[in-house]
């Protein structure tokens, strides 16, 4: 980041700054030295996905302007799971919240420099929540809450007029308060950082902080983020994009941001990208200038694949993404790569019985969906553009070859130079 540029001008400049609880005297905190803040993450999944990332990227944009971030993994408060306005949270069992625990306190960790002045910590506020009794939590916490205002938030309105809500969820508000209260007191922490939809949360510990202490501490919070057309930012047609490469393969996520609408690059730029923001303009008036280039998706995609995943998961990926169009070698590629790349392409898998039956190439052009049907699949022969492994097929009607089988006992067909598909023979894994 440069660093004549301040973090609150960054964020504004960005479109990062939803609301924020009192900006001046946030603007004087920082001016007089490093602070410590923190943003939570609810293990009530096995990975975070994209919207978290952009809390990620907010911890980590504050740790590069000198400050020093704590990322909260909610042992405690994944017990219950914050309200969604669609109705009741399922609990999950105990163990899986703590084997889930661990899995995000690791992606948080990506993130963030634990070395220097500006060390970042990783917390659990099941730590200070796990032994806290009921009479003490309500005497020392519920004490200064207001009902009537925990009833004004937007989640409990929506749930008390359509399927009501537990009181545990209802007291998630409490739980996330008191995070802050602890942190204050164990870490000196004096902002916390969420999306656009904890603004609640954020400003109920920001008042019980007031209340119990009389010291005034701040909150900032992101707008959710969500596509030109309509549909939730993070989203795709197989569902949700994760963090977690077991989820969404490195190849998966990358091709999520290459495809991303034109019309969301400038404000995908701002908002995720760690470039100083004269680069970011300038990658914004050249994905303009030239969308069929696609200059902005290319750099998010680089960009972000090397920041969740890694260079080399970055560099694998972006090996098969030219080898699968005729311009790279396939026999190079590693099965995981190729498997994850052909996933998001037309593809079959053949069982035994089905390739002892030694289909044809029209057939498996057929089959995968590249083509119609066997006759298309001459056609597409006959004009020079069937390609089995980037090698122009003569004969449609031949089989495959043990010897052209790929890693993973996969094979690659392509129709033109655009249509992409695989087909994967058993007895190879």
């Amino acid at each position: 980041m440069d660093p004549v540029t301040h973090i609150l001008d960054d964020l504004a400049a960005r479109g990062l700054l939803a609301d924020t609880t009192d900006l001046a005297p946030l603007r004087i905190l920082l001016d007089a030295g490093p602070i410590s803040l923190y943003c939570g993450f609810d293990p009530t999944a096995p990975s975070l996905h994209l919207g978290n990332l952009i809390q990620l990227l907010t911890l980590r944009r504050f740790q590069l302007a000198g400050h020093r971030p704590i990322g909260l993994v909610g042992g405690a408060t994944g017990m219950i799971g914050d309200p969604k306005e669609a109705g009741e949270r399922r609990l999950n069992p105990a163990a899986q919240v703590a084997e889930w625990t661990m899995s995000i306190r690791a992606q948080v960790e990506r993130f963030l420099d634990f070395t220097g002045e500006a060390a970042a910590e990783i917390v659990n506020n099941y730590d200070w929540t796990g032994g806290l009794s009921t009479i003490e939590f309500l005497r020392d916490v519920g004490k200064h809450f207001s009902v009537n205002r925990m009833l004004d938030r937007e989640a409990v309105r929506a749930r008390l007029a359509g399927p009501g809500i537990s009181f545990t969820e209802f007291s998630y508000q409490l739980l996330q308060a008191h995070d802050y209260l602890a942190l204050f007191r164990s870490h000196g922490v004096r902002l916390q950082t969420g999306g656009s939809d904890q603004w609640g949360n954020l400003t109920a510990g920001v008042n019980l902080i007031r209340r119990t202490t009389g010291e005034h501490v701040h909150a900032i919070c992101t707008p959710l983020l969500t596509k030109a057309d309509g549909t939730k930012f993070g989203k795709t047609e197989s569902g949700t994009v994760w963090l977690d490469p077991m989820l969404t393969s490195p190849y998966a996520f990358y091709q999520f941001w290459i495809n991303a609408d034109d019309r969301d690059v400038p404000a995908l730029l701002r908002t995720f990208s760690l470039r100083p923001l004269p680069e970011v303009t300038n990658l914004i008036e050249a994905s303009t200038a030239e969308p069929f280039r696609r200059h902005g998706q290319r750099a998010l995609a680089q960009e972000m694949t090397t920041l969740v995943h890694s260079a080399e998961h970055t560099a694998a990926v972006e090996a098969a993404a030219t080898a699968l169009f005729g311009k790279g070698e396939l026999a190079a590629l590693r099965e995981a790569t190729l498997t994850a790349a052909l996933h998001e392409a037309p593809h079959i898998v053949l069982t035994a019985p089905q390739a002892a039956a030694a289909p044809s190439l029209a057939e498996l052009f057929m089959n995968s969906g590249l083509v119609e049907s066997k006759a298309a699949a001459r056609r597409a022969a006959a004009e020079g553009g069937a390609y089995l492994n980037n090698n122009r097929i003569s004969d449609i009607d031949a089989t495959v070859k043990s010897e052209e089988l790929l890693a993973g006992g996969w094979v690659v067909l392509r129709r033109g130079r655009k249509s992409v598909g695989g087909v994967r023979f058993p007895g190879s894994t």
